[in-house]
């Protein structure tokens, strides 16, 4: 016969057992269910009411997660804020004074310092400003609320083995409103997973340590799929009658099957022909246009947010030497507002956008595309007024 622990025995007969509030409700009764659960994996109980002691609900977290606006940006005035001439200055700058970090991130993980470089420049200003929120206020905060708590919670027990091995205090560890921590903003389970000690000192110190920041961010990149030596993007030019229903990450030919299509490179060569890529016109047919690799796809492992991985794609082949892209003459797109009307008009239509929120996000577009399509219209996947009046 298998042994019920205490704590589940009295879950059994507790008329609304606490460890069973996944989310929601009294916050003091959400922190006691951690702690209950948390002994329940088998942490000892003295360390567990330690982490625990003097957690609070943080107000403020919940402000900044409903207030992502800059992610409703289109990429080219996304991409125009994010990359300064300081911000490429500094990239430059510290990828020749940690060279040898980035040679042992690209010898032993097969990351390119490019995109190294690009996260740690926007994540943190190359550690400038790695957050000021209390990580475990943060989390305990985000998984308390109903939105996203099955992201949220594990990494409560997470940073839990981090404690326990010396390597977070619950007290001082600080990071950014969604729990990350370090200098490339990770979050705890990823720590335990893919942390390095890259400089030797016995401790993975992702806040503190270049060498350890980095070297986890390259072991990161490496589990998510990235290849070694292989491109990620590359901006190209489009004709005027190509099938735009084939545009978007969605479709892949080879790079020969774009080139008979008519797309070539701005600047450079495109990668042998043989390899499959994509193409992206992240402000339709009018914008700018690049082609993406299977590398590309990996960053959303990283980030799940399509202009951000794109923009840091992007800033990471200027790092690395291409030119400024070209905006070209997009048509404009659509507010807050009425991206959020159009999603509702979408989602009454039977189809996914992945919740009304204003941003243009990889359902939506694929929504927008499809709706294109079935309208005759240049199926680009980006939603203009007309498209909204349409609907």
């Amino acid at each position: 016969m298998r042994l019920v622990p205490a704590a589940v025995a009295l879950a059994l007969v507790a008329p609304l057992p606490v460890a069973a509030q996944s989310c929601g409700g009294d916050f003091g009764r959400f922190v006691e269910g951690l702690r209950a659960e948390a002994q329940g994996r088998g942490h000892a109980a003295a360390g567990v009411t330690a982490f625990f002691r003097g957690v609070q609900q943080d107000p403020a977290v919940i402000r900044a997660d409903r207030a992502q606006g800059i992610f409703q940006r289109p990429f080219t005035d996304f991409a125009r804020r994010l990359i300064s001439q300081n911000r490429m200055d500094n990239g430059r700058r510290m990828a020749e004074r940690h060279r040898a970090i980035f040679d042992r991130a690209e010898r032993e993980y097969g990351a390119s310092r490019w995109i190294l470089l690009a996260f740690w420049a926007f994540e943190t200003d190359f550690g400038g400003f790695q957050g000021d929120f209390n990580t475990l206020n943060a989390l305990v905060t985000l998984a308390h609320d109903c939105r996203r708590p099955d992201l949220f919670r594990p990494q409560i027990f997470a940073a839990l083995q981090l404690y326990e091995r010396g390597d977070f205090d619950p007290r001082t560890t600080t990071g950014a409103w969604a729990g990350e921590i370090g200098m490339v903003q990770k979050l705890p389970a990823d720590i335990l997973a893919h942390g390095v000690d890259g400089d030797g000192d016995g401790r993975v110190d992702l806040r503190g340590s270049v060498a350890d920041a980095l070297l986890s961010g390259a072991n990161l990149l490496r589990s998510f799929g990235w290849q070694a030596g292989q491109p990620w993007l590359h901006e190209i030019v489009v004709p005027a009658d190509l099938d735009w229903s084939l545009t978007g990450i969605d479709t892949e030919l080879t790079v020969a099957e774009w080139e008979r299509r008519g797309v070539r490179a701005r600047h450079g060569s495109l990668p042998a022909g043989t390899m499959r890529a994509s193409v992206i016109i992240p402000e339709g047919r009018n914008g700018p246009a690049f082609m993406t690799f299977p590398n590309f796809r990996t960053l959303f492992e990283w980030n799940q947010s399509f202009t951000y991985v794109l923009t840091t794609a992007y800033f990471a082949t200027r790092l690395a030497g291409a030119p400024v892209f070209d905006p070209r003459n997009p048509e404009p797109g659509l507010d807050q507002d009425q991206m959020r009307e159009l999603q509702r008009r979408l989602a009454a239509r039977g189809y996914d956008v992945g919740g009304v929120d204003g941003i243009l996000g990889a359902r939506t577009r694929a929504a927008v595309q499809d709706i294109q399509k079935r309208f005759g219209l240049p199926a680009d996947a980006w939603p203009t007024v007309a498209l909204l009046n349409r609907l």
